[in-house]
């Protein structure tokens, strides 16, 4: 009898794929973020694509006493305006996206192309518009604090005294750090090391580490330069003269606020086009409401004891 093991034959994957259906997904992009930013700011609609925001000229100048129980004469006053009030112009995110219309009907099973083509494309202004909404040398963020509401980490890395020392700076009713996720993380070894694990909390269904019972966010928009990046403090809302975006509402093609999908025609060569335009803006309204801890190191680490390796 021979020692040796016949071939067994057998049909492979390869050639069995083709004739097995398989589940196709939906095309993913992974420049996507959860873009918190957009989902915790106050949105306010804008006419005319301006909004002026007028402001008290010389607050300290409103006079009033506390009188005693006498006939004291009673101070006079008013309130005076800012003579030029600084106007925000809404800025246009915007692209013309294009779709041979041969592809969209030979090839829109399972899978709407033109519906994919247009969900991707808008993904990615909305990702432009958070990165504008922090960097923008405009209205952004970063380009919005004044120089006083700026500070420095005292050893580099961020401490609890640091964000102790930010929350002095927006101190009426601060609403969220936001900071790139390396940063937060150095934050919480620099608890560790403390011995202060910081709390979490939960918000649209994700966990975020606290201080002092205000969540760090996290956006990978915030600039990192030569192992360091910036942890901003806001305080948001109208009501609460905190930062607010922009929107123009009522665009033709609305598909949701200062988002506008328009179909712009087929040409001769069968190519559909879609102009598709993203409207916002960002405004603080005043100079407490927005704060910086600038230069935070974000690769600092700490030697533990054997005990916690």
């Amino acid at each position: 009898m021979s020692d040796t093991q016949p071939t067994q034959l057998a049909l492979g994957d390869n050639a069995a794929r083709q004739l097995a259906n398989a589940t196709k997904t939906a095309p993913t992009l992974s420049t996507i973020s959860p873009r918190w930013l957009t989902h915790l700011l106050q949105w306010v609609p804008v006419e005319a694509g301006i909004y002026r925001l007028n402001k008290v000229k010389n607050p300290e100048d409103v006079q009033v006493l506390c009188t005693k129980r006498d006939e004291s004469e009673l101070p006079t006053t008013f309130v005076d305006y800012e003579d030029q009030p600084r106007e925000y112009f809404l800025n246009a995110v915007s692209t013309v996206l294009d779709v041979h219309t041969r592809v969209a009907d030979l090839y829109s099973s399972p899978h709407d192309q033109i519906k994919e083509q247009l969900r991707l494309t808008i993904e990615t202004i909305k990702e432009k518009q958070e990165r504008e909404l922090i960097n923008n040398p405009d209205y952004g963020l970063l380009a919005s604090v004044h120089p006083d509401q700026i500070i420095y980490p005292l050893t580099g890395a961020p401490t609890p005294d640091d964000l102790d020392e930010l929350l002095t700076k927006v101190w009426k009713e601060p609403a969220f750090f936001l900071t790139h996720p390396l940063a937060i993380a150095a934050f919480g070894r620099e608890c560790t090391r403390r011995g202060v694990p910081p709390p979490t909390v939960s918000m649209f269904g994700a966990q975020f580490l606290t201080w002092r019972g205000i969540p760090l966010v996290p956006s990978d928009k915030v600039p990192v330069a030569d192992g360091k990046t910036k942890i901003i403090l806001l305080r948001v809302g109208d009501k609460r003269q905190g930062v607010v975006g922009l929107y123009q509402p009522g665009l033709a093609g609305e598909q949701s606020p200062g988002l506008s999908v328009r179909f712009m025609g087929i040409n001769r060569n069968a190519i559909a086009s879609y102009l598709i335009s993203l409207y916002c803006s960002l405004a603080v309204q005043t100079d407490d409401a927005l704060a910086v801890l600038d230069d935070v190191e974000i690769g600092k680490f700490h030697d533990y004891p054997d005990t916690y390796k």
